[in-house]
């Protein structure tokens, strides 16, 4: 027998010790990332079936039957409840997440354009509201796609089916619309886009990957979002947030058989085994998979309308308390058990409440919120900087000591203005040699020491700031979250994003010398 380096125990102790750092997974005190039924039988569940196939290779179902039996119960449930019910053209897969999934659906848009329009020297584009998940960035740049963002209406985060109308043409080789949108829970008219649409060949994909699940049983009467609409090619869905299950697993439905192969991936030219992908990955663990189908036979139709109402309800209270706080404001008509919350600027500013601010307060008293920066769209209008909830079934549990802390934390900021963030900038940039305008071309052809060199300026990699109000320590985020996303908002974007991949690379190194 092997005799291993260090018992288990031990090395399960220090996992142990290092979740512990962890924001809290379960208990409703993290209101994004995390989707928490309440139910810890049913995550003791997914543990097991995940446990079962644990060395179970997703790769092959013709070797591993159960990964297609298990594949074929999520993906009927999936389409019977996403308004495909009865319709054997409407098929799908099982992918990692969201971003798999739309990622293949872009990529299904372009092979089909592409067939269709042999040699073109065209760039497909696809075009979406503004408020699309960055999901569909990425897949624009591993694909080759133009992104043509749509301007939203910047007070109910809703795009106009004209605009979207206008930038339709023969290059297009896909729309997106949202059900409901990440950053302020805005329902696109989704019906309406199918529409024109439709009758002009071209696909449309309904990006449903957080409210999917939830929308499918919401008690309240929604407009038409799904696959019921006939001019909705594709819809994405998330069987890792409000399905319950752990990371990371979607779920792609598509209209039609044929436009669906155009997601696989098949080679004989090696002399190896058939490839034949169906998603972005060859070797796949079956255990998210296994997980979301135990949970669907768990719960039934029945069970994910319980569990859904519970969500429905703490959602309702939720956006009650906020309306009733002074200095803020629910952005829009959000749709599903998600909000998005900025300042109310109709009261006056020393009773105006900054939502980063707000969420910091909340933060300090236990409470994980996701602040959002402000952006500005290409026709010049503002979207508010705001702060982000997503609610789950359990978070109605913990509802009441959440709105005390929430109107405690709005009582101890009013009135505090929001951070300056081109003030902040020009601070920062005394420290640096050339000032402002060395910051301003620091972008172009940033290494990584040039880029490590600007985050600990920043405080973000350790060394000290110019401004204690960015400082953190020893590489970690500060306590304060606000500074840093006045920062995102007032730098240039490409050195914001280079700055954020140096971060996060950076988080992940080794020790020096380990």
């Amino acid at each position: 027998m092997t005799d291993f380096r260090r018992e288990a125990s031990e090395i399960l102790a220090e996992l142990e010790a290092m979740r512990a750092l962890d924001a809290p997974t379960h208990g409703g005190r993290v209101l994004s990332y995390v989707y928490d039924s309440g139910l810890a039988e049913l995550d003791e569940l997914a543990a097991g079936a995940a446990r079962l196939v644990q060395p179970v290779n997703g790769l092959d179902p013709t070797t591993f039957t159960s990964v297609a039996a298990m594949e074929a119960g999520v993906v009927g449930f999936a389409r019977r409840v996403l308004g495909g019910e009865g319709d054997d053209e409407i098929v799908g897969s099982v992918t990692s997440g969201g971003t798999e999934s739309c990622l293949l659906a872009v990529k299904s848009a372009r092979d089909l354009w592409r067939s269709v329009r042999a040699g073109s020297p065209r760039v497909p584009r696809i075009v979406a509201p503004v408020t699309v998940h960055a999901a569909f960035h990425k897949a624009a740049e591993y694909f080759g796609l133009e992104l043509d963002l749509v301007p939203v209406d910047p007070v109910t985060g809703v795009v106009s089916v004209a605009a979207i109308e206008e930038r339709l043409g023969d290059d297009v080789a896909l729309v997106v619309v949202s059900a409901p949108s990440y950053p302020f829970a805005a329902l696109d008219p989704i019906a309406d886009v199918a529409a024109i649409t439709g009758p002009r060949g071209i696909a449309l994909h309904v990006d449903a990957c957080i409210g999917g699940f939830a929308l499918a049983f919401w008690p309240d009467e929604l407009p038409a979002w799904n696959l019921s609409i006939p001019g909705v090619t594709s819809l994405s869905a998330d069987l890792h947030k409000y399905g319950y299950a752990p990371k990371g697993v979607s779920v792609l439905l598509t209209r039609g058989r044929d436009r669906q192969r155009f997601q696989y991936f098949a080679t004989t030219a090696w002399p190896g085994y058939p490839v034949v992908n169906p998603t972005l990955t060859g070797s796949k663990p079956a255990g998210p998979l296994a997980a979301a189908w135990a949970i669907i036979e768990a719960l039934g139709e029945d069970g994910f309308a319980e569990l859904t109402a519970q969500a429905a309800r703490a959602t309702e209270a939720l956006r009650e308390v906020v309306t009733g706080i002074e200095g803020l404001k629910i952005v829009g008509a959000p749709t599903g058990p998600l909000f998005a919350v900025a300042t109310d600027e109709s009261v006056a500013v020393e009773r105006r409440v900054d939502p980063h601010h707000w969420a910091d307060a909340a933060r300090a008293a236990g409470w994980h919120l996701q602040l959002q920066p402000a952006l500005t769209q290409a026709d010049g209008t503002r979207l508010p900087h705001t702060t982000h909830l997503t609610v789950t079934p359990v978070t109605e549990a913990v509802v009441g000591d959440l709105s005390t802390a929430l109107v405690a934390a709005a009582d101890a900021v009013r009135g505090v203005p929001p951070v300056d963030g081109q003030m902040l900038v020009a601070g920062l940039a005394e420290t640096l040699p050339g000032g402002l305008d060395a910051l301003a071309g620091a972008s172009a052809g940033l290494d990584s020491e040039g880029a490590a060199g600007l985050l600990r300026a920043f405080g973000l990699l350790g060394g000290a700031a110019s401004d204690d109000e960015a400082a953190g320590a020893d590489g970690a985020l500060p306590d304060r979250l606000a500074p840093v996303l006045a920062l995102v908002g007032a730098l240039p974007p490409q050195l914001t994003e280079r700055l954020l991949v140096e971060l996060l690379a950076r988080v992940v190194e080794p020790a020096a010398g380990s």
